[in-house]
């Protein structure tokens, strides 16, 4: 670091000139700032400490919660006084006068893309079975940990066509539940829809590959907005809506998840798909709707 002796008179020119030049500043600014401030910036500085003291009063009253466009407002508005915002805000921000605000929570972890496109556009509706599914994730406590339920919900008879469970949430669970769906329904796969959310489970390489095989069409909703899968958080609802009551509300539900498989499984297949009947069918089950569609010829 290279220092300089001045001469409390500055009558050394030459060494001013030398010196501005090394650091490649201009000499009028090294002159202003030997001369001290100006009579304009004294009077700013006397200006604005006492509109300081104003703008803390009104930040005070307000129990510290008013940001600078509430403080601005109030000199404005109440005391009809004339103040830029940005100067408001510059004197807040200096004085350290913060007003009780959200913090904006950025996402982490993977980035907002998929695989495909969202097909279905909050249209949960089909005019067929086996034309349009939808794909979901949950958990259920027991005493032993949690035990994850994924599941495939036809749009068309409202039934659970395919289903997983596991203590572990990965994607070889969704591959699962994708499995039980090929498998027992015997889908035309030429224009059958997989839709779901965005969840590390359905934009894994293993679902991509496996629904890709079987000729499905991949859809997604999304990142974080559950109405773009509300017909799968629907039957959630449903399903533990029910499940509590029957339980008659207990935090734990099942003492070990071999319990909690076997009443999943009940309900689900049993009582779901093949005995509750539901108004939008028709008060059909879903069971008997979809029979009438391979009763037709």
């Amino acid at each position: 670091m290279i220092r300089f002796r001045f001469v409390e008179d500055h009558r050394d020119v030459y060494d001013v000139k030398r010196m501005c030049a090394l650091v490649e500043v201009p000499r009028s600014s090294f002159y202003a700032w030997a001369a001290g401030p100006t009579a304009a910036a004294r009077a700013r500085a006397d200006a604005d400490g006492e509109l300081a003291v104003v703008i803390e009063q009104v930040w005070r009253e307000s129990r510290c919660t008013y940001g600078w466009p509430r403080v601005w407002g109030q000199l404005t508005r109440r005391r009809h006084m004339t103040v830029s915002r940005r100067r408001v805000a510059r004197i807040m921000r200096e004085h350290g006068f913060v007003g009780a605000h959200t913090r904006k929570h950025w996402r982490r972890g993977r980035p907002d893309v998929a695989p495909a496109a969202d097909h279905l556009q909050r249209v949960f509706t089909a005019a067929r079975p086996n034309l349009r599914w939808v794909a979901d994730i949950t958990e259920f406590p027991t005493g032993e940990g949690k035990l994850h339920l994924a599941a495939i919900r036809d749009l068309c008879h409202r039934g659970i066509v395919g289903w997983a469970m596991d203590e572990h949430q990965d994607a070889q669970l969704v591959v699962d539940a994708l499995t039980m769906a090929l498998g027992r329904t015997g889908p035309d796969p030429d224009g059958l829809i997989h839709h779901s959310d965005r969840g590390t489970q359905y934009t894994a390489l293993d679902l991509v590959m496996a629904a890709g095989h079987a000729g499905l069409k991949l859809s997604f909703g999304s990142t974080g907005d559950c109405f773009d899968n509300a017909a799968m958080e629907t039957f959630w609802a449903t399903l533990k809506r029910e499940v509590a009551h029957i339980r008659g509300g207990q935090s734990i539900w099942f003492k070990t998840r071999h319990d909690a498989r076997a009443y999943l499984f009940e309900f689900i297949e049993v009582f779901y798909n093949r005995q509750r009947h539901q108004a939008d069918l028709g008060h059909l089950t879903p069971a008997e709707y979809a029979a009438q569609f391979r009763e037709r010829p």
